[in-house]
């Protein structure tokens, strides 16, 4: 059965397709272009915020500073972002970029440096206002300075949609925001500047995009493009992740994998997300340490089992590459679960919610966190079966 039956035509979409991305082998070049356009618009210093190593260890890092010193931009580095970055970490960066007097960000690494700068680029907008502010919701950002995103990992898809995420580490808050003026003006993804990924994250970061598209497909705020989308996704995931793992220069694979996250990224970017982003938010705002992708790879197979009676038409066709044969119908949701199991086995993520550290007695502070982190609760509002506590632990609860 089509993805079709399950769209509701009387919905009004807005299609959103706002960043200007580069998707090949060697886009990294176009960097060149990018600061002559920056210079064109009057800036002429910016910072580059990014993690510990990656952007150096790629290659990126020397394009960019040739570029920038070419059309004579002033740039200032911040490298400390880590993985689910944290508030004081924006705060310091952006107290850096005052100080130098930058007008743009150029962010590089994966989704972690890519959310921080990109929450850079709207306090330097707002002085006064700190990162905290911003993630509780305080005040409404309408504006930002551009950002430059350089993609090293293919998988968060924030390098062309209007989302953020950064850690309050005193609340375990994680929680998400989506404005229109964090959109990059201009992407890169470079497939080759991400044959360096190890295998684990390599696995992690495609399965973000497989959740990605799984939410996006099923929420109330589905359309025909977040559903088009998401069975590609699904169909290229399926046949490069392995091929990835394997032989983690093949570029061919790379390539794909990272234009499914892409294309993912735009496919929630229009349809948004629901249960499983909103549960592992506070997965990782409990334990930092714990993997974005690896948290959603645990909550999938009990999301699509619960959701599954009443969205199966769609599910059946978007995954029809993951788990051939589901046919719609309501009883398959075990089925449709279990083939989810059963594939991210075979790609090497058999985890459970007790292999993260968590126990049966975490759960009500889980379910606790998931309704009091800011804006998760608009991410919970987009379930197709609505939600409650009781939902939300069965969840978690199916997850162990």
């Amino acid at each position: 059965m089509a993805w079709e039956k399950g769209i509701n035509v009387n919905n009004i979409s807005t299609i959103l397709c706002k960043s200007n991305v580069f998707l090949g082998v060697g886009a990294i070049e176009k960097m060149d272009f990018i600061a002559e356009q920056l210079k064109a618009k009057g800036i002429t210093s910016i910072i580059a915020v990014t993690g510990k190593g990656a952007y150096a260890k790629t290659g990126a890092w020397d394009v960019v500073t040739k570029a920038l010193d070419k059309h004579g931009i002033k740039y200032t580095l911040y490298n400390k972002v880590q993985p689910n970055p944290e508030t004081q970490q924006v705060d310091e960066a952006v107290q850096i970029a005052r100080d130098a007097g930058a007008k743009a960000v150029i962010a590089i690494g994966g989704g972690s440096p890519i959310d921080a700068g990109k929450s850079v680029a709207i306090l330097l907008e707002y002085p006064g206002k700190t990162c905290r502010e911003l993630y509780e919701g305080a005040f409404t950002a309408e504006k930002a300075v551009p950002v430059v995103a350089i993609n090293l990992t293919h998988g968060t898809g924030t390098e062309a949609n209007r989302f953020a995420v950064v850690t309050i580490p005193e609340m375990e808050y994680k929680p998400p925001i989506a404005y229109d003026c964090i959109y990059p003006l201009y992407s890169i993804n470079d497939p080759a500047l991400m044959t360096g990924l190890p295998a684990d994250q390599t696995r992690y970061v495609s399965i973000d995009a497989v959740n990605h598209v799984v939410e996006a497909a099923t929420t109330v705020l589905n359309n025909p493009l977040s559903c088009t989308l998401g069975k590609e996704v699904i169909r290229l995931v399926v046949k490069y992740l392995p091929v990835a793992i394997d032989k983690p220069t093949d570029l061919e694979a790379r390539y794909f994998l990272t234009y499914a996250a892409m294309i993912a990224g735009s496919a929630f970017d229009n349809g948004m997300l629901h249960f499983t982003h909103a549960l592992e938010h506070p997965l990782s705002g409990i334990k930092p340490e714990v993997t974005h992708g690896l948290g959603l790879a645990i909550l999938l197979p009990a999301v699509v089992k619960n959701v599954y009676p009443k969205v199966g038409p769609i599910l059946a066709d978007v995954l029809s590459d993951m788990v051939p044969g589901l046919t719609g119908d309501a009883g398959e949701a075990e089925k449709a679960a279990e083939g989810i199991r059963k594939w991210l086995a075979s790609v090497g993520v058999p985890e459970k919610l007790g292999d993260l550290g968590f126990t049966k007695a975490d759960i009500p502070k889980l379910v606790k966190l998931t309704y009091e982190t800011p804006t998760l609760g608009a991410l919970l509002g987009c379930s197709p079966i609505g939600h409650s506590e009781e939902v939300v632990e069965k969840i978690y609860t199916e997850s162990f």
